[in-house]
């Protein structure tokens, strides 16, 4: 069905409709959206993306004139988890699928636990283990959190968007500003340390398993890590009041960035403080009204379709109720501040309230407001933290729970990018039989080419093209902090380039491009490339993709 021949319904009717769906979901349709937007002439492409996990580019569409059509945001690398986890025992998926990642393992070993869970007939984990799984998440979104403003995000706002490339980056930071780099670099190591104390391991920990947990902290852990916790708070408090004075000091060009209003969907609990680990789903419209609330997210099938596009590897998930285009959407840390009535900490909660309240909301709903919410969460983590680490219960306790044996399980968590969605179904002989996961970033797939097209209208129509402004095509797909490795999911046809090179060339000298959907096309001269192919200095004859 076509997204015109959807009515637009209340918020109540969407909130009852979805709250009693029993629909299954529809095969996942191909978007009809062409290979090449229509009236485009000439390519730029931004290749690699810096300063973000994984590997993307941008391309930026011009017509005759020079005026930017359309840019996109494409996933050039497949991972096939969803597809290589089937046929193995359900009790590695916490340990396999992490591997998705380096950057946030422990987000999809507590979804894929949590999943488990289900499978398990775990309703509800044992204190201690719950306590201890807490705690590790948390120290997961402070050290994330930590990672992408410092070294990733603030070479851009704190030298200036057009800045030397040789200078805009986390070693031109510390030469700017050392004690800034070094606090940052401290808040991150005290989060890899809990996790480390949590999980077992800084990165791909094991501890995490069904229905529970199978360890605790020693009491000299504890204490060693709880000595430290009020300075990273303290250091959170610095970082909210220094993006807080950025906002002050370039309030209309940050608002005005790339900006645009969309519906926001995150987990709240279920008395609508923010739960970054559990809860139910809620989804606000573009003006924060509550259109669907206290839905299940283990029925997520119900409320979601994820579209594919013939161009990138990761999907485009909708609102069903709403189709598309209506029914985009976006997650992550200004979500959840939209979505939920309040935080649990006292510190964080004044800074969220200031937060949603600056210029009118405007701050809260632009692309660079991001940053601006994530540093609330870690602020808001580093609080839960110390609360959590005054508990003596995480040095003693029931560990794991036990329940009836279930065919099906669904974990949802907010990780430090949004909602992640793990999904598993096995066999009466343990094995998985299929797999599904929606990982932060794809949630956000759109909104992100929403905000790389508005910047490029903006900065780069009729003018020259200079590298200074392709970054601010970079700045505006880093604000939503994206993992690219997680999300590179989609079914179909592989897209294959086929690049000529030869001896002595500056770049390719052809490249003919096979998109998912079957379709062929060449790149022709006028379509310009930024950066090349890491293999262009190792094999210059020639390279097939």
């Amino acid at each position: 069905m076509s997204a015109s021949a959807i009515p637009s319904p209340s918020a109540s009717e969407v909130a009852a409709s979805h709250l009693t769906a029993t629909t299954p979901i529809a095969a996942e349709p191909v978007s009809p959206h062409p290979s090449r937007p229509a009236g485009a002439t000439r390519r730029v492409a931004i290749d690699p993306l810096s300063r973000v996990e994984g590997h993307g580019k941008v391309t930026i569409w011009l017509n005759e004139a020079g005026d930017v059509v359309e840019a996109r945001l494409h996933i050039v690398e497949f991972r096939g988890f969803e597809a290589f986890i089937v046929g193995r025992p359900y009790w590695e998926a916490p340990v396999v699928v992490q591997r998705l990642c380096g950057i946030c393992p422990v987000s999809h070993h507590l979804a894929a636990a949590k999943a488990l869970d289900a499978l398990v007939g775990v309703d509800q984990l044992p204190p201690t283990a719950e306590k201890m799984r807490r705690l590790m998440h948390y120290g997961q979104v402070l050290q994330s959190h930590a990672l992408h403003f410092f070294y990733l995000a603030a070479p851009d706002l704190l030298l200036g968007f057009a800045a030397d490339p040789r200078q805009r980056n986390v070693v031109g930071l510390a030469a700017a500003n050392a004690e800034l780099a070094k606090k940052g670099i401290l808040v991150r190591q005290f989060g890899q340390e809990l996790i480390e104390a949590t999980a077992g391991k800084r990165i791909h920990g094991t501890s995490a398993v069904p229905g529970g947990i199978h360890k605790n902290l020693t009491r000299r852990e504890r204490m060693a890590l709880l000595a430290r916790a009020p300075q990273i708070r303290a250091w959170c408090e610095e970082a909210v009041a220094l993006i807080a004075q950025l906002f002050e000091q370039q309030a209309p060009f940050y608002e005005q960035f790339g900006g645009f209003r969309a519906k926001t969907l995150s987990l709240v609990a279920r008395d609508g403080a923010l739960d970054l680990y559990d809860g139910v789903v809620r989804v606000k419209s573009e003006n924060d009204e509550i259109l669907i609330d206290g839905f299940d997210p283990a029925r997520y099938d119900e409320l979601l379709i994820e579209a594919v596009r013939p161009w990138s590897y990761m999907k485009f998930p909708y609102l069903r109720a709403f189709g598309e285009p209506d029914g985009y959407y976006r997650v992550g840390p200004s979500a959840r501040l939209l979505n939920c009535d309040r935080l649990t900490t006292p510190k964080a909660e004044v800074a969220r309230q200031s937060f949603l309240a600056f210029d009118g909301g405007a701050a809260a709903h632009s692309t660079l407001g991001y940053h601006w919410a994530r540093l609330i969460e870690m602020l808001y983590c580093a609080e839960l933290i110390e609360r959590l680490l005054a508990d003596p219960d995480l040095e003693w306790g029931l560990l794991r729970a036990e329940g009836k044996r279930q065919l099906r399980g669904v974990g949802v968590i907010e990780a430090p990018r949004g909602t992640l969605i793990h999904h598993y179904e096995v066999g009466e002989d343990d094995l998985i039989t299929y797999c599904n996961l929606i990982v932060s970033t794809t949630h956000n797939n759109e909104a992100m080419n929403r905000a790389v097209t508005a910047v490029a209208k903006t900065f780069l129509s009729g003018t020259t093209i200079t590298e200074g402004l392709l970054n601010h095509i970079e700045v505006a797909v880093r604000a939503f902090d994206p993992c690219l490795s997680c999300a590179t999911h989609a079914l179909g046809q592989m897209p294959l380039e086929v690049s000529l090179y030869a001896p002595g060339s500056a770049g390719p000298i052809d490249r003919l491009i096979r998109d998912s959907d079957g379709t062929v096309h060449r790149l022709g001269a006028g379509e310009e490339v930024r950066g090349e192919p890491p293999w262009v200095a190792a094999a210059p004859l020639a390279h097939d993709r």
